[in-house]
């Protein structure tokens, strides 16, 4: 598809400046899953690290259109895979906006947030991707209905905590019902989103 490397930046490049350039939310969010497929070819990698395209990823988990931060907490999942892209995703202190993505009411920007966190798992990362207020939402979300969300759950908390940090979650959680109604829980696709009046 592409003829030569240059070829590849030059649309990435046009892809961030229509983003930049235009005021329509919907091009924006056209753009914005662009960016977040190209962002999972690792042939893409260098060329959306030197576009800041994670900074921008980032710049969308605190916009208020949900589909901006679907898109962001999607690319910034398939940038984060890169150790490259990982050391400096964590440069940006991005754990807090990861975290707070796990409250969205759309399944798809959950899962997304919990995949990231996972990649940016690191010796250093780990004890803030472990705090105890991530695990007990980890917990909760392992009871849920969704197979995808509830085995994803799982699977963060057998690959990015010891087991002794579960148990002091689960024992932090005991006086609590055992159940995911103590956070808001995600909606599939095609599910009406309730907001709180």
């Amino acid at each position: 598809m592409w003829k030569k490397d240059c070829d590849r930046f030059e649309y990435l490049q046009t892809l961030v400046t229509e983003f930049q350039d235009t005021d329509s939310d919907e091009a924006k969010e056209q753009v914005l899953a662009n960016l977040a497929n190209f962002a999972y070819d690792p042939k893409n990698t260098e060329h959306l690290r030197q576009l800041q395209v994670a900074d921008l990823f980032l710049d969308m988990l605190t916009e208020d259109n949900d589909n901006f931060v679907e898109f962001g907490i999607g690319g910034l999942c398939n940038l984060s895979m890169d150790p490259e892209c990982r050391d400096l995703i964590l440069q940006s202190d991005a754990i807090p906006l990861v975290t707070n993505c796990l409250s969205s009411p759309r399944e798809e920007t959950v899962l997304s947030a919990i995949s990231t966190l996972m990649n940016l798992s690191t010796p250093l990362s780990r004890p803030r991707i472990s705090d105890v207020a991530i695990l007990e939402c980890m917990l909760r979300f392992s009871l849920c209905e969704s197979p995808r969300l509830r085995n994803l759950a799982h699977v963060f908390l057998q690959d990015c905590c010891s087991e002794e940090q579960v148990i002091q979650a689960q024992q932090g959680m005991a006086g609590q019902t055992q159940t995911a109604l103590g956070i808001p829980l995600p909606q599939r696709r095609g599910q009406p989103t309730q907001r709180p009046h």
